[in-house]
């Protein structure tokens, strides 16, 4: 194969390793309104987690299709499980319950405050000093989520606190679990992987919730039905399959600079479908945290 012919090939691949983290990025974003919507008929450990249950089922069995072993090494599993505790059930639960106080569009800001932990964690734990411009960018950036949670006055963002919480501690424990997966890292195939941490994170969710929160399958409207099947199938299941598929095509820093898609499409779909308000402040907010969190990220 001549060069421009390698050229072409590895341009395809990369164009179609954007359009897979898109795809992926649009799935994740819109589930922030579907979510927010759901908890008028749901609570929301039982919904999220069941949901996430199912998704990991059905991450399986495409795993077996695509001939990938579901097999763990016997040393994996406490990490595995340690993992899967932070980055699913710790996600799935807190950021569910965040949901029940904030707004589809400010559960998105609050998302992209990911990295911003991740960072600060990755220094005691992996050794990867902050350099200032990096220091100041995650400063830039939580000006932003603080202009999107506290822009409506004291009052307001006081009534707001338990959401905050809530979303706070799922977006650290999520961060954590990503700097341990780095320390420790699990020699899996990716499908495998995201359907055993689904599994293991979002079960114990779904059992908590069915026995404290005690849903009605009966109080469910077509709508909500239709909000489930969204969480299972293109959440929990064809969001990770694209998002693994982008992961092959393109570099790991261009795949996580490219999820900052998913607070824009959560903003935008939460304005859309919940008719949340779509201002300056909240447009001012998206821009500022995604523009600190990205210059985080490249520096």
């Amino acid at each position: 194969m001549s060069k421009s012919e390698q050229a072409g090939a590895s341009a395809r691949i990369a164009t179609t390793g954007v359009a897979f983290l898109v795809a992926a990025s649009i799935g994740w974003g819109i589930n922030f309104p579907i979510m927010k919507n759901l908890l008028t008929e749901w609570p929301p450990l039982s919904s999220r987690g069941l949901a996430g249950v199912a998704g990991a089922l059905a991450l399986a069995a495409f795993a077996l299709y695509r001939k990938q072993s579901l097999g763990v090494p016997r040393a994996m599993w406490l990490r595995l499980l340690l993992v899967s505790l932070l980055t699913m059930a710790a996600w799935t639960a807190f950021m569910g319950l965040a949901l029940v106080w904030l707004s589809g569009s400010e559960a998105a800001v609050m998302s992209t405050s990911l990295p911003v932990w991740a960072a600060f964690l990755a220094w005691p734990i992996l050794g990867e000093r902050i350099s200032i411009v990096r220091a100041l960018a995650l400063a830039v950036a939580l000006v932003g989520i603080t202009v999107m949670i506290g822009g409506d006055g004291f009052a307001s963002s006081f009534a707001k606190w338990p959401g905050i919480a809530f979303a706070l501690v799922g977006t650290v424990a999520v961060a954590l679990g990503t700097i341990l997966t780095k320390h420790f890292p699990l020699a899996m195939p990716p499908l495998a992987l995201a359907s055993w941490q689904l599994w293991l994170g979002c079960l114990p969710v779904a059992i908590v919730g069915l026995i404290i929160e005690r849903p009605d399958v009966a109080t469910l409207s077509s709508i909500g039905w239709a909000s489930m099947a969204y969480l299972t199938l293109i959440q929990f299941g064809l969001s990770y399959v694209c998002w693994f598929a982008a992961l092959e095509r393109l570099p790991a820093a261009t795949a996580s600079i490219g999820t900052l898609l998913v607070p824009v499409i959560g903003v935008l779909a939460s304005a859309a479908m919940l008719h949340e308000p779509l201002g300056l402040r909240q447009i001012s907010a998206l821009v500022i945290t995604l523009g600190g969190v990205a210059v985080a990220l490249r520096s």
